[in-house]
């Protein structure tokens, strides 16, 4: 079976495909928006982020006519308590800001904050047609004080955001190590075993 994978962000495509490698060797295909030339954005309207992954998956299902999975996530800091979660990107810089841009803010808002307890979280939809599943899966941990690892693009938060239980930011972890644990990780093995059966 044919999947669209629906995101735009590189960073995101290669953690969600590290996860489904398995289903590739089980002979299913996967696809990304710009593989197959959908180059619109998805009103993210939800209040959770269930909701707006299910919105995601919906409307590029919708648009390619294949099975579709998408995903929501988001930061929740707790020395900016409301500001972030499902607005995580849009937030701050702005979501038309780059990497570098995005963080550079975010780093100047937590200078002062004595407080670096944070959670992210993803939420995980498949849709096609009237068939539809979501997961949430969380990961906690602390931001650092400063960037301990190049950022990944896409996922700049990546290497300031240090798991709980582990020494080193999710950017400097390896990709086993690092979808074991991640919010994304947890959330499409989550995904995955629901997959075995659609």
């Amino acid at each position: 079976m044919k999947f669209l994978v629906a995101t735009h962000n590189p960073g995101k495509f290669a953690e969600i495909m590290e996860v489904l490698k398995d289903l590739e060797k089980e002979g299913h295909l996967f696809v990304s928006l710009r593989e197959i030339g959908i180059h619109e954005d998805c009103e993210e309207t939800g209040s959770t982020y269930e909701e707006n992954a299910l919105l995601k998956a919906r409307f590029y299902s919708h648009l390619s006519g294949l099975p579709t999975i998408a995903d929501d996530s988001g930061i929740q800091v707790d020395a900016l308590e409301g500001e972030l979660g499902v607005k995580t990107r849009r937030w701050g810089a702005g979501a038309k800001a780059n990497d570098e841009e995005w963080m550079d803010y975010f780093m100047r808002r937590m200078e002062k904050e004595t407080n670096r307890d944070a959670r992210f979280l993803c939420a995980a939809a498949f849709a096609f047609g009237k068939e539809e599943h979501c997961v949430l899966a969380e990961t906690q941990g602390q931001i650092m004080l400063r960037l301990e690892a190049s950022i990944s693009p896409g996922i700049p938060l990546s290497a300031v955001f240090k798991p709980k239980g582990f020494n080193e930011v999710y950017s400097a972890l390896s990709v086993d190590e690092k979808n074991r644990i991640s919010h994304r990780g947890k959330a499409f093995k989550a995904l995955k075993e629901y997959l075995h059966y659609v």
